[in-house]
């Protein structure tokens, strides 16, 4: 997973809890502060209906 770029979501402030996102074929998510605990991995689809959803209207 090295070659993936992560980036800190804009929704995360400065303090502890914060999450980082690489984006492509799917959307890996890991926590800032424990990196080497492993991510989760959604389907770029499942990425952008979740994004999509939480907008709202």
């Amino acid at each position: 997973m090295s070659d993936r770029t992560f980036h800190k979501s804009s929704y995360s402030t400065s303090g502890s809890h914060c999450v980082e996102v690489s984006e492509g074929l799917d959307t890996l998510v890991r926590d800032t502060q424990n990196r080497d605990k492993g991510t989760l991995s959604f389907p770029a689809s499942e990425w952008c209906a979740l994004l999509g959803a939480s907008r709202g209207p």
